[in-house]
């Protein structure tokens, strides 16, 4: 097997430079069989299948579980999406009035909006400048009062790139009577994340990003200890512990993270999201770091030695993952997102710049191609 055998799994064409992983990513080939072999055994088979289908749903909890170093898979969800499974936090919580959650002033909007949600009960948001204080950390940490219920941050900054020491929010936490609540749709698939080792009490993920697969499906992980304590909004058949046994009158929640599931699977999405799993649990999530750092350096290196470009991101390796964000002095940010998606360069426009997120089998001509456009004759 050569050294960069997964190069095979993309078909990118030719004329893209694909730089936006932390939006929406491309499917490994893999991933696509997967979906059209799913899609061809219903147009001939329907649903004769099903048990299949759902061991491979199983499958997929365990390979999550593995993924983020869960203790068991009846911490595991199977959601829609990471606003919901933060849904399900908010609204599952029991609340007083005067409560407060500390979040972060970058967050995705998806993690400020849940909370502030709640303002109708009485809880206020706590929002910390990350750029203010000894380190983005000890900003959170200042924030918290007698009355804070939850910290919830991002583990990676969706905008600035910016990556949180989350171990070190876990023992500051551990013991105060705050819960801990970290969405990590810009780790997982990225770098390594264990979920023990830091401590969080809740996390989230969409699989769309960098684990590569199709929209629609998402993580939910929740501490054995708080799967009870949070109040249900959404019944239905699969949340119950007998799901399957249609003519039983009487229920109760499943004893599992699945009692967070009200409704059917989404069997294409547990088909995709577990097709891309076996390709980064082949390369390994370690490897899948070392590359991507790799990439992400290139980047650091070449667009900060130009005193024209202003890096938004971080420059030390230690605080940064997947993303590189930046301003041009010469070319505000708007119109340099469009020059560069008119050359077929996809990226984003985030933070005040244009963000650019390789994965770890980005092809190097491809980040070239991007920083010569950003540095060119136009800059």
């Amino acid at each position: 097997m050569s050294a960069n055998w997964w190069q095979s799994e993309f078909e990118l064409d030719g004329d893209l430079a694909y730089l936006n992983h932390a939006g929406v990513a491309p499917w490994p080939r893999r991933t696509r069989d997967a979906v059209v072999a799913f899609a061809e055994e219903n147009l001939h088979r329907g649903a004769s299948g099903y048990p299949r289908w759902i061991e491979r749903e199983g499958a997929l909890r365990e390979s999550l579980r593995r993924l983020i170093n869960a203790r068991s898979v009846v911490e595991i969800a199977l959601l829609k999406n990471t606003s919901e499974a933060l849904s399900v936090v908010a609204h599952g919580l029991s609340w007083q009035p005067g409560d407060n959650v500390v979040i972060s002033n970058q967050e995705f909007p998806s993690n400020r909006i849940v909370w502030e949600s709640l303002q109708r009960h009485g809880v206020t948001v706590r929002s910390a400048d990350l750029a203010q204080g000894s380190s983005p950390e000890q900003a959170l940490l200042d924030q918290i009062d007698a009355r804070t219920r939850l910290l919830a941050v991002s583990s990676v900054q969706y905008g600035t790139g910016l990556k949180m020491d989350l171990s070190l929010l876990g023992r500051a936490l551990r013991g105060s009577g705050v819960k801990f609540c970290v969405d990590a749709i810009q780790s997982l698939g990225a770098i390594p994340f264990d979920v023990e080792a830091i401590g969080a009490d809740f996390v989230a993920a969409d699989g769309h990003k960098w684990l590569l697969a199709p929209e629609g499906l998402a993580l939910f992980y929740c501490r054995r200890q708080w799967l009870e304590q949070l109040e249900l909004h959404q019944y239905g058949w699969h949340m119950v512990a007998d799901a399957g046994d249609y003519d039983r009158q009487s229920w109760q929640p499943a004893a599992d993270a699945r009692r967070f599931e009200c409704g059917s699977p989404n069997m294409t999405g547990v088909t995709g999201l577990q097709a891309s799993l076996t390709l980064l649990d082949e390369v390994g999530i370690e490897r899948v770091a070392v590359e991507l750092q790799r990439r992400v350096d290139l980047l650091v290196e070449r667009l900060g030695a130009d005193p024209r470009i202003e890096l938004i991101t971080p420059a030390a390796a230690d605080r940064r993952a997947g993303i590189v964000t930046f301003r041009h002095r010469d070319r505000p940010a708007a119109l340099l997102h469009r020059q560069l998606s008119a050359q077929q360069i996809v990226c984003a426009a985030r933070a005040g710049g244009v963000r650019f997120s390789p994965h770890f089998y980005t092809p190097q001509s491809a980040i070239e191609r991007a920083i010569d456009a950003v540095l060119g004759p136009d800059g």
